[in-house]
């Protein structure tokens, strides 16, 4: 895992567009592993170059999440480095959009229930991320020496990989990943049938967890390392689970947290805050300026569920925290609309999705259940 790829020679790349704050630029270079399907073997760069530029400018290669189809949260996010003053290189993961074979679906083949093919698309996905360095540093455009890399969800736990074996990153940032994957993978709600598959194969957890060693991010992350890094999670994410943004974190030698309200999708709510605070901290740290990150921003927690009480009986419902306690974080109130009605409710999280608590009606108050999930 820690050996770079083979060194290889770039073909030039191709202008796409121009606009007043960046050119788009393709190129495209052969992955540093070969699966036998043509489509993954090729790794297509997408390059945004801010038009104002004075001298090497910094660079950011941004990942996608798990399942992506399109790239325009990258593509977003792109804009707004260019207006810092910052370039990107949007890079897909394996089996993953153009790197899709025929007949799957992107992001099909990429996490599959077989532990010696994650290992290899988890190898794949480093190794040409740090291909993607190399083809950065033979550019005059760049600076080599303020390398940057961010993920979000899946791309986050690669670029976690990625950032702890490769030197020439200077600064990271990580959105709503996380490290220890065999805990992710047991307890993802993404994940639930690979892992009942896994668990037919006679895969424990710590199995999964010794299998996956060569390819964790806490094998050879260091709590020493001073590069600036960035992580936003969610707090009620049932998908990266929060205690493994929490071990990421910790983890990293020199880290800023910014907690969002929301679950996994939720963020998709704050999506223009969220990529503003992350072009802002690479424009300032690229700059050498201090950014000093929020520690939380501001998001609507909605939540959606079965709710049960003996007024409007068994319902599907729809609503948002108006309320929550915040010494334990478990207690709340919310707001719901329903085919039966808008109602409120007050209550506490007994277990990870079940709460028992008051339903007011419009009929009268009474004791009810809720079952939910928050976005």
């Amino acid at each position: 895992m820690t050996q770079p790829p083979p060194k290889i020679t770039f073909q030039p790349w191709r202008e796409t567009d121009r606009t007043e704050f960046y050119r788009t630029y393709e190129v495209a270079f052969p992955s540093a592993v070969t699966t036998g399907y043509p489509e993954n073997d090729r790794v297509p760069l997408k390059v945004f170059l801010p038009t104002e530029t004075f001298g090497r400018v910094p660079v950011v290669i941004l990942l996608h999440y798990w399942g992506a189809t399109d790239d325009r949260i990258e593509q977003d996010m792109a804009v707004h480095l260019a207006k810092q003053g910052v370039a990107s290189v949007l890079m897909p993961l394996p089996f993953h959009l153009d790197r899709t074979p025929k007949g799957h679906a992107s992001g099909e083949m990429a996490v599959v229930p077989d532990i010696g093919k994650l290992r290899a698309n988890t190898l794949q996905a480093v190794l040409d991320v740090r291909r993607t360095v190399d083809w950065i540093v033979s550019r005059p455009e760049f600076d080599a020496s303020r390398i940057g890399l961010a993920g979000t969800s899946l791309g986050a736990m690669v670029s976690a990989l990625a950032y702890a074996v490769e030197p020439r990153f200077s600064v990271t940032c990580f959105l709503l990943g996380g490290v220890d994957v065999a805990h992710i993978l047991w307890h993802s709600s993404r994940v639930v049938s690979q892992r009942e598959d896994l668990r037919k194969q006679g895969y424990t957890e710590d199995r999964v967890r010794s299998e996956l060693k060569s390819v964790e991010p806490l094998t050879y992350l260091k709590p020493d390392d001073r590069r600036p890094s960035l992580v936003i999670s969610a707090k009620f994410d049932t998908v990266i689970p929060p205690a493994d943004s929490e071990k990421l974190v910790g983890a990293l030698g020199n880290a800023q947290v910014i907690w969002l309200d929301t679950g996994h999708y939720g963020g998709a709510l704050v999506q223009a805050k969220v990529i503003d605070a992350v072009a802002q901290y690479f424009g300032a740290t690229f700059r050498g300026a201090t950014y000093k990150a929020p520690h939380s921003l501001y998001a609507p927690t909605i939540r959606w569920g079965i709710g049960l009480n003996d007024v409007t009986g068994l319902q599907v419902m729809a609503g948002l925290d108006v309320w929550r306690l915040r010494s334990d974080g478990e207690t709340f109130a919310s707001v719901f609309v329903s085919p039966r009605g808008g109602q409120g409710f007050i209550g506490h999280t007994l277990s990870k999705n079940l709460a028992v608590g008051v339903t007011v009606t419009a009929k009268r108050t009474t004791v009810g259940l809720l079952w939910s999930v928050i976005l």
